[in-house]
């Protein structure tokens, strides 16, 4: 055989077409492979979404919480207002919801938390404990909270006359507010005890949480 005869061969081969369904196989495997990347995209994208919605539903909940407690601050602020001889009649003033600016004390609700404050009603009637609830009717709305609505209540526990102070007597409430973010539709909702010592002699109560 020349060396022409073997060339010729040499480039036949190299030429020759691939078997039959050889470029079926083919196809088939970059199908595959673009199912496969497909699927890993998908799966990266929920898994991304998922993560951004669960750190927004954190921050949502750290602004509830924070609302909330910044609602039992105001509660405490009122007792300690409400206590003062000055105020044994009515609560301040500049507390009620219709005083400029608005305050967060609802004017239908304004003797009854005067009442729950002191423990008793004008009637001599003990509130300790009263069943009503931030939910329900709260004492206090605050309206400075942008994005949520919050409602506090405010319940005389019980107190004590400590004789060994000098006859201090200690009132003890319970403060709970509730705020809710009706967009996101969350809530969060904090209790807090808070004791006002009363000193004879003295003006005000010192707080104790």
């Amino acid at each position: 055989m020349s060396m022409l005869d073997k060339k010729i061969g040499v480039a036949d081969r190299s030429t020759k077409p691939m078997a039959v369904g050889q470029d079926g196989v083919a196809l088939m495997t970059v199908m595959m492979m673009l199912l496969i990347l497909t699927v890993l995209g998908i799966a990266a994208l929920t898994t991304t979404g998922l993560e951004n919605r669960m750190a927004g539903f954190a921050r949502t909940g750290e602004a509830a919480a924070t609302a909330a407690d910044s609602c039992t601050g105001v509660g405490a602020n009122i007792i300690r207002q409400a206590l003062m001889p000055a105020n044994a009649v009515a609560i301040p003033l500049p507390f009620l919801a219709n005083a400029v600016p608005p305050g967060p004390v609802p004017v239908t609700n304004a003797v009854i938390l005067h009442d729950e404050i002191y423990g008793r009603d004008a009637a001599g009637v003990v509130t300790k404990n009263s069943p009503d609830t931030a939910a329900g009717v709260p004492n206090l709305v605050l309206l400075t909270v942008p994005g949520f609505t919050v409602n506090g209540d405010i319940d005389f526990l019980y107190n004590q006359n400590t004789v060994a102070t000098g006859g201090s007597i200690t009132n003890t409430y319970g403060i709970t507010c509730v705020a809710t973010n009706v967009a996101a539709g969350t809530s969060s909702s904090v209790t807090a005890v808070y004791a006002c010592i009363l000193t004879a002699g003295s003006t005000e109560c010192s707080k104790k949480f």
